[in-house]
């Protein structure tokens, strides 16, 4: 299936895809209509959700706020909103009601799909989203100003209304772990005929085989949502796994055993206990991980539970501004411990053939600095996003003659490939914050995840999260004895921890409870 459109990618996919899709719970947009649905009822379902957005008032040129429990039916709603020329912005129901009224007043939406529960909880914070908006359209029923989409179904979708490939297509919001989130604007060059259309293409090992079954478990309403769904739908996989909720995931994955997963690094963080305790995973051949960094013992725990021969994991590095932009194949093999070395997951690997251009300069005078020399990363890229809603000014601060500045640290090593180190407004002089949370992670079994803060004038804040949110003293002293020196480590619970909507560790909002401030030794110039 070639990829053409975000207005029609269901029509296409029900045309020449005889995928089976399932789903962990039903859609939020459906909930009658099951957890099991082919093409064609999801292109009809996408048509019908099209004609009643057309009855509500929504019309060409329109810019439409989604923010909803996270399910793949941010996508279909997506869809349905393209057809009609308008722009769906896919908001997360996890940001703050103050940031979401921050968000959507600089979106300026004629109209809001919601649900009950996100108006509810927004009402809990002092905050009323229906009053920022011209109307507001509930997908489970009437709540205050919001009018039950149920009541304008029934109506046929117009014809569908195509727009240029250099228009609007999608906005989506950054993960916002130093602030408030970007609002990204990503076109039909870029999203669907670029980043889409790359990942569509069929790459051995790489790729989804028309025999896989395909599991998904991300955050729907961020940047690779979109562009995943047309690549997976052009590859037309036997079967597609949704997981909305990661706590659901058992039950289904029995049911339909994946053979590729990609999951949120929190996620996998999260399931790391059922890959060692199940054979959930024992089908998988491929693993994927975008969003965020991935340290060494989860992977490895993963790797371990594939009963494949030579499963592989795919690490990407991107960002939504850009989509990806390296990739990198783990194996048990890479991973392995070996004596005197500590195991890591920094390197990025090269960037994408023909895609990507990546280049280290000197965060100061911005001059490219020779290999082995740490510097801010900038990237080369056509599908590079075209603005940001209400804040163009700074979008144009992080593109440079070409060069988007990704506000990440990084080197080149001698034979070319690049590492991560960190983002630049987190970085510690001299170390890899996210380095030391590699070698910490691997050598602290009872550590369900590491974070190392840079704090001026002070020794780097270890963070360790543990089940019970305790740590026994002689277990830190032997995983930090020989690291460079660090304060005391903070032992806390998973829930105890600021996160974004896609899991992320919000470093500056533990920054700002552990020390009262969040004063960094980066700039923070590129966030």
């Amino acid at each position: 299936m070639k990829i053409r459109s975000l207005a029609t990618l269901f029509d296409d996919a029900a045309r020449s895809a005889a995928t089976v899709v399932h789903l962990s719970r039903p859609f939020d947009l459906a909930p009658l209509r099951g957890v099991r649905h082919d093409m064609a009822g999801l292109a009809a379902l996408v048509r019908e959700t099209s004609g009643a957005l057309h009855a509500a008032g929504v019309a060409e040129g329109d810019t439409v706020a989604i923010v909803k429990r996270n399910h793949w039916d941010y996508v279909l709603l997506a869809a349905a909103v393209a057809r009609l020329g308008a722009v769906p912005a896919l908001l997360s129901d996890h940001l703050s009601a103050e940031s979401l009224q921050v968000l959507v007043k600089r979106l300026e939406p004629t109209t809001l799909i919601t649900c009950r529960s996100v108006l509810a909880k927004a009402r809990a914070e002092g905050v009323d989203l229906t009053s920022v908006v011209g109307r507001t359209v509930s997908l489970d029923g009437d709540f205050g100003a919001a009018t039950a989409l149920a009541g304008f179904k029934g109506e046929p979708p117009p014809p569908v209304v195509e727009r240029g490939p250099d228009a609007p297509l999608v906005v989506n919001h950054t993960s916002g772990t130093t602030g408030l989130p970007k609002l990204v604007v990503h076109t039909t060059r870029t999203m669907l005929h670029g980043i889409a259309a790359a990942e569509g293409t069929r790459v051995p090992v790489l790729s989804a085989r028309r025999s896989d079954v395909v599991c998904s478990a991300i955050a729907f309403c961020h940047g690779r949502s979109v562009p995943w769904t047309a690549a997976v739908l052009s590859l037309a996989p036997r079967e597609l796994v949704i997981i909305a909720d990661p706590d659901d995931v058992e039950p289904v994955l029995r049911e339909h055993p994946p053979t590729t997963l990609e999951a949120l690094p929190s996620t996998f963080v999260r399931w790391t206990r059922l890959a060692v305790a199940s054979d959930l995973f024992a089908g998988v051949r491929l693993f994927v991980s975008t969003f965020d960094a991935m340290h060494p013992p989860t992977i490895r725990a993963f790797l371990e539970a594939s009963g494949k021969r030579c499963p592989v994991w795919l690490q990407v590095w991107g960002q939504t501004e850009t989509g990806p932009l390296t990739f990198r194949l783990l194996t048990r093999r890479s991973l392995a411990a070996r004596a005197g070395r500590n195991p890591t997951t920094r390197g990025l690997g090269r960037p994408a053939p023909g895609r990507a251009h990546l280049r280290i300069v000197d965060r100061r005078t911005f001059a490219e600095v020779p290999p082995g020399t740490p510097g801010l990363v900038l990237v080369r890229t056509p599908v590079t996003c075209v603005g940001y809603v209400a804040e163009q000014a700074r979008w144009h601060a992080k593109w440079n003659e070409g060069w988007w500045n990704t506000g990440d640290l990084g080197l080149r090593t001698p034979t070319g490939a690049f590492r991560l180190l960190d983002r630049e407004v987190d970085l510690i002089p001299g170390q890899s914050c996210v380095e030391l949370e590699d070698i910490l992670e691997d050598r602290l079994p009872e550590a369900v995840e590491c974070i190392v803060l840079g704090v001026p004038g002070q020794l780097p804040t270890p963070v360790v999260v543990t089940e019970s949110g305790t740590l026994a003293p002689f277990a830190w002293a032997a995983a930090q004895q020989d690291l460079p020196p660090l304060a005391d480590p903070v032992v806390l619970t998973w829930s105890q921890i600021p996160r974004t909507a896609t899991g992320k560790v919000r470093r500056s909002a533990l920054r700002r409870t552990l020390h009262r401030d969040d004063m960094t030794y980066g700039s923070g110039l590129w966030t």
